[in-house]
């Protein structure tokens, strides 16, 4: 028979399909005691009281021990490291007789020249066709990678958490730059405030203050700009400062307000537009009635809180009021009020209201507008500092399901000391 071209190319090239066979056929004809000996793993068969009685070539190459220097003559506990024993004796032992099998145990060997092996264990007993226990055959890998892998891994989660402290840190320090250290102090007002962080990892964007102007007059606002973050706190920044700015060029709310708008949506009208909602308030002493004279502006801000004396409260309407930043012209509306002795205004950013209230109730739902202000008439008549106390151990009760920071400022109009006594 005639070869064909490929057939004789094949046979001077001396390797075919048939050879290749031959060879893997070759390569699977180890002897069950070389697949013992040179195994990935090591082997160890022991008497039922640990000592030794067969091991093979890959564990004494791990450790550098002759053959003959443990088979019959150290058990498996002189093995390991004083820990390691210490385990065994009072853990790894008691289970395997109980269980009969235990696998996966992180243990440490301790080499001939006095190394540490980190290794995982497995041990099973084998017994005899009546039932009764013969020997222990242990199975042991190399876990040198898989520790110096935990140990990276540990020391990347340190870091990382170290990492995280960090930003935490500065993010309390931008936070506390954009309120005021301290609110200033009006004659004849008494005021509070607070603001509660919903995340400690992000800047939020809530602002407040309370600052003199012309003699008489005091000017108070309180705002939440869109996001979070450096990019939030940038404009928390600018509103605050041109908010003081243009109070003092004009205190008139509504210009105020306008001029911000002016200044936000000139900086911001890119790709990347940001604004705020704000209420802005110009308070000056009524000397005939006492209390204050409060002129509110709002720019599409949650409506403020009054809780009267006579234990009453509502919603002071500013309807119609426009976000701040994003229009050329936005609409800013306005209400004036007395604020009489013992009455109490609160201003508040829309994370309380928009706060889940399953820690409380156990539903989904938020807040509210209705619930706030069912909670105001609860608290009339109060001071500024029990209403924003309150309004915290709130916040604390939501708990988790405070999901955006939230700003409160409160102003209350004393009582005569007489009127207090009654």
């Amino acid at each position: 028979m005639c070869k064909t071209n490929g057939e004789e190319q094949e046979g001077r090239e001396g390797g075919g399909p048939v050879d290749e066979q031959a060879q893997f056929s070759a390569l699977l004809e180890d002897s069950a005691e070389d697949l013992y000996e040179h195994a990935p793993c090591g082997y160890l068969s022991t008497q039922l009281d640990g000592r030794i009685a067969k091991v093979n070539t890959t564990l004494l190459d791990w450790l550098g021990y002759q053959r003959d220097a443990l088979v019959g003559r150290k058990h498996f506990s002189d093995l390991l490291t004083v820990g390691g024993r210490l385990y065994h004796e009072t853990h790894f032992g008691p289970l395997l007789r109980m269980q009969g099998e235990i696998s996966g145990i992180a243990l440490e060997l301790r080499a001939a020249d006095g190394t540490r092996l980190p290794v995982l264990v497995t041990s099973t007993v084998k017994t005899g066709s009546d039932g009764h226990p013969l020997l222990i055959r242990t199975t042991i890998f190399d876990a040198r990678d898989r520790r110096a892998y935990e140990t990276e891994l540990l020391r990347a989660r340190r870091e990382a958490d170290l990492e995280r402290d960090r930003l935490q840190v500065l993010a309390a320090t931008l936070q506390k730059t954009l309120l005021p250290p301290a609110l200033a102090s009006v004659p004849g007002l008494d005021v509070a405030a607070y603001y509660h962080i919903a995340s400690v990892d992000e800047v939020g964007g809530d602002f407040y203050d309370l600052f003199p102007l012309a003699a008489g007059t005091w000017g108070l606002f309180l705002g939440d700009v869109c996001g979070k973050g450096a990019a939030a706190a940038a404009v928390t920044s600018l509103a605050r400062y041109t908010l003081r700015a243009a109070a003092v060029y004009d205190p008139d709310p509504a210009a105020v307000l306008a001029n911000l708008n002016t200044v936000l949506n000139h900086e911001y009208n890119g790709s990347d537009p940001r604004f705020c909602t704000v209420v802005f308030g110009l308070l000056t002493p009524d000397r005939i009635r006492g209390g204050f004279h409060i002129i509110l502006a709002s720019g599409g801000h949650p409506p403020a809180l009054l809780m009267r004396s006579d234990g009453s409260a509502d919603y002071l309407p500013t309807p119609g009021g426009q976000l701040i930043g994003v229009l050329p012209d936005p609409h800013i509306t306005t209400t004036a009020i007395h604020l009489a002795p013992g009455d109490t205004l609160l201003l508040h950013t829309d994370g309380l209201t928009e706060a889940h209230t399953h820690a409380v109730t156990g539903g989904e739902e938020r807040y509210g507008d209705d619930a706030l202000l069912d909670f105001g008439r609860e608290l009339a008549p109060t001071t500024a500092s029990d209403a924003v106390g309150a309004v915290r151990d709130l916040l604390d009760a939501f708990g988790a399901g405070v999901d955006d920071d939230t700003a409160v400022l409160a102003v209350h109009a004393p009582r005569p000391p007489s009127e207090e006594l009654q």
